[in-house]
């Protein structure tokens, strides 16, 4: 086995555990991973301060992005956009240089168990399962990881809002749930 294999090998293992197994998800997740840090020059085995991650997908692979990385939602350097695409664009913001790393769709054989595609999937060269891409990228004030820059009170349920996620209807700030109506219902 060689230093690369013995590499992928440690950060597969990283991501299983974060993960709880190792799928064709968590395969795709920790290459891409390791494709495009090593394109921006940073070293998946040591916390990268500078990098911010926006993933296209709710699925496994966001996972292992988020264990090999070291990104988080919690730190604000992890942004889903939930486009349901296997693809996730990595941010140097010392350096405002970006990577996209998008999955190539190829057929899985016929027949082939989960187990099975993750084994393949992780000796597939790296240039047939994935396009790297350099992007340009502009980050929000309020998206970049630190304290909220901006807090403000919803004038109709009272509840804090931070980071310009507010709305201005008929001259009053609402959060969104209050403007647009929220994903939840109270039962009083």
């Amino acid at each position: 086995m060689d230093e690369d294999e013995k590499d992928y090998e440690v950060l597969v293992e990283k991501a299983r555990n974060f993960h709880g197994d190792v799928c064709p998800g968590i395969v795709m997740g920790t290459r891409m991973t390791i494709a495009a840090l090593k394109e921006l020059g940073m070293n998946p085995h040591e916390r990268n301060r500078d990098l911010i991650v926006y993933v296209e997908i709710d699925r496994c692979m966001t996972d292992a992005v988020q264990a090999i990385a070291g990104v988080s939602v919690g730190h604000r350097s992890l942004k889903l956009k939930d486009y349901g695409k296997f693809a996730a664009t990595f941010v140097d913001t010392a350096n405002n240089r970006a990577v996209r790393v998008s999955a190539i769709d190829k057929p899985n054989p016929v027949g082939e168990d989960m187990k099975d595609t993750a084994k393949r999937l992780s000796k597939v060269p790296e240039e047939d399962i994935f396009k790297v891409e350099e992007v340009e990228i502009e980050i929000p004030e309020n998206d970049i990881p630190g304290f909220p820059r901006q807090k403000t009170v919803c004038s109709m349920c009272g509840e804090k809002i931070m980071d310009g996620r507010e709305v201005i209807s008929n001259g009053k700030i609402l959060c969104k749930p209050c403007a647009d109506g929220a994903y939840y219902s109270k039962m009083n």
